[in-house]
């Protein structure tokens, strides 16, 4: 309940602000807000932008509706499904936009995944591992699970020419560059990016096809070999290189950007609605 009336409240606070200003202005009240809550902003702003279209939100796509978009691109596609209720459920939700067909099409999925919290106890002094005397922890692989998101999210557009999946990550686990972090006795610890022990990147820029992070990749990208031409759908792949959290006004433009990419690429299909705007 705590989170639905904080939504409210932002939006209500958004209205009377005229814009994301408003909200934006007071850092101090950010530092919990999730990536689902900046997506309904989003969503606000495109509607702002681009009053003529209509946009929804919601949380989940459900995996028979996967099928059902593999199936009209090949029989054979989307024929396996064993528990009929399931779906996948990207942490900031799916944006879509209505097309002139009257067909909701995604322009927008978001998620945001925290993995190692070495900055966090070494500022506080806290040693770990079994016998709690090390400076730093293996990383795990929880955020391989982003995997099988961005794996639906692709079937389910496979007919599409854009891909505006966008992965927000921020911890120790994805360092794109060294530091030095300094703890309560003054004893100083050097966190190395490329350290096999930490650094989790490796595992997600298979998502990407291994093209540049911190880019917006929506447009999917075309590849010739040989006699073959080949549809790549990458995920955009954002860190913030040196461990510290996400500014959720960074995260917002970077939605809103991926969100107008994936309508430049729908463009004649709502040049429709847009025209008659005009």
């Amino acid at each position: 309940m705590a989170k639905k009336n904080q939504s409210k409240r932002l939006t209500n606070q958004h209205k009377k602000s005229k814009g994301v200003v408003g909200i934006f202005g007071d850092k101090a009240k950010l530092h919990d807000l999730t990536v689902g809550e900046i997506s309904k902003l989003v969503i606000e702003q495109l509607e702002k932008d681009f009053p003529q279209l209509s946009f929804r939100y919601r949380r989940n796509i459900k995996k028979e509706d996967i099928n059902d978009a593999l199936k009209k691109i090949d029989p054979e596609l989307g024929q396996t499904l064993f528990v009929s209720n399931s779906s996948i459920k990207p942490d900031g939700g799916i944006i879509e936009v209505k097309d002139d067909d009257d067909n909701w099409r995604i322009v927008l999925v978001s998620e945001a995944k925290h993995q190692g919290k070495d900055i966090e106890n070494i500022k506080k002094g806290k040693l770990v591992g079994k016998k709690n005397n090390q400076d730093l922890m293996a990383a795990g692989n929880a955020i391989e699970r982003s995997h099988k998101n961005i794996s639906e999210v692709a079937n389910f557009m496979l007919s599409e020419s854009h891909f505006p999946y966008v992965l927000f990550l921020e911890g120790s686990n994805f360092l794109t560059e060294t530091i030095s972090v300094k703890r309560p006795d003054g004893r100083v610890v050097k966190l190395e990016y490329n350290s096999g022990m930490l650094n989790r990147l490796d595992r997600l820029t298979s998502a990407n096809y291994g093209m540049p992070i911190n880019t917006d990749l929506c447009k999917n990208k075309f590849v010739k070999h040989k006699d073959k031409t080949i549809m790549l759908q990458a995920a955009s792949i954002y860190t913030q290189g040196n461990g510290e959290k996400w500014d959720k006004t960074e995260m917002f433009d970077i939605m809103v950007a991926i969100s107008k990419t994936s309508l430049k690429v729908l463009g004649s299909d709502i040049f429709n609605q847009i025209t008659k705007a005009k």
